[in-house]
């Protein structure tokens, strides 16, 4: 956690020593040395924020029936532990260094949100994903980096940039979503149990029969908020455990009086709403998803009802599919 907050990222590579562990999905990721090419590293895993609020999830109820430390213990067991928590670290990913965009494309636009990148490979040079690699280091490469790569290369894509994205198919309908009375403890639980890595909250409804632990059909619901695994990177671990009983909402706005946050100047989610039309154009989507350093941008009508959302995913989709569709 330390590291993932020092560093302002979502996710981290865990490394082990060579020979000792399988790798997740099957995979022999190697590090090795630059000059006798002796493995140095085997790479066994990916850990997420995700892995660790489900992590924290498990047993939760645990923690009110009166075991002292339960959390503390949690926050220390052994990160290899954790590793596959959720679908998306079930796996490790290299693409080669000569993978041409339009294939790197092909695979971040199947939910693969980050893979490693060889920077000097052993292995013979073919494109594609890889679950055997072998390289003296890595970069990773995530789907926000492509979409930077792509908003730099512009004009090349102008033939697009201009659809809406409701015309694209890009905007997703499935739409499941806490209310602003829904506890932390319980949303992080309903993101674990549907493998999602942000939720939107939305406004409670009079009904008395709405179970706020769990997740709703957020769909022309009145949207208030995003809650995201990326918002415990700004989160004091000293103040986790307590803040878990708080609705989400007022977590939000508590993280957002954090050195932390201000530091990483990260918005408030709850008061600064990063959404979209159908009818907006790919071009303003993208902009806000690279300016607002987000992973999703909600679809709302003019009401400010949910109607959808445009993930990173569905973007790289949308301009991979034009892309494979003009003329050479």
């Amino acid at each position: 956690m330390n590291a993932l907050m020092a560093n302002g990222v979502s996710a981290v590579p865990v490394a082990a020593p060579p020979g000792h562990w399988i790798g997740a999905g099957g995979s022999m990721i190697l590090e090795s040395d630059k000059q006798t090419g002796a493995a140095r590293k085997h790479y066994i895993g990916m850990v997420t924020l995700l892995d660790v609020l489900s992590h924290i999830a498990v047993n939760h109820g645990d923690l009110t029936a009166g075991q002292p430390g339960e959390f503390e213990r949690k926050m220390q067991v052994p990160v290899s532990s954790i590793i596959g928590h959720c679908l998306e670290s079930l796996s490790l990913w290299t693409l080669n260094s000569n993978t041409s965009i339009l294939d790197c494309m092909e695979v971040l636009s199947k939910g693969i949100h980050r893979t490693l990148v060889p920077v000097e490979s052993n292995m013979e040079n073919v494109a594609g994903v890889e679950l055997v690699e072998s390289a003296s280091s890595y970069r990773m490469l995530t789907q926000m980096d492509l979409l930077k790569f792509l908003k730099a290369h512009e004009p090349e894509l102008k033939g697009i940039m201009g659809w809406r994205v409701s015309e694209l198919g890009a905007v997703s309908e499935i739409l499941f979503a806490v209310t602003d009375q829904t506890k932390v403890i319980d949303s992080i639980k309903c993101m674990n149990m549907a493998s999602l890595n942000a939720v939107p909250i939305v406004e409670a409804t009079n009904d008395i029969d709405e179970d706020r632990s769990q997740l709703i059909n957020g769909k022309d619901r009145k949207l208030v908020g995003t809650f995201s695994s990326s918002d415990l990177r700004v989160c004091p671990i000293s103040q986790l455990e307590s803040f878990l009983h708080l609705k989400t909402v007022d977590f939000i706005d508590k993280l957002s009086q954090t050195p932390l946050h201000n530091a990483c100047n990260m918005r408030n989610s709850t008061k600064e709403l990063i959404t979209c039309r159908p009818e907006s154009p790919l071009q303003e989507v993208l902009d806000k998803v690279i300016d607002n350093r987000v992973h999703r941008v909600w679809v709302v009508d003019e009401r400010g009802l949910l109607a959808g959302l445009v993930s990173l995913t569905d973007i790289i989709h949308a301009i991979r599919a034009w892309m494979l569709s003009e003329p050479a």
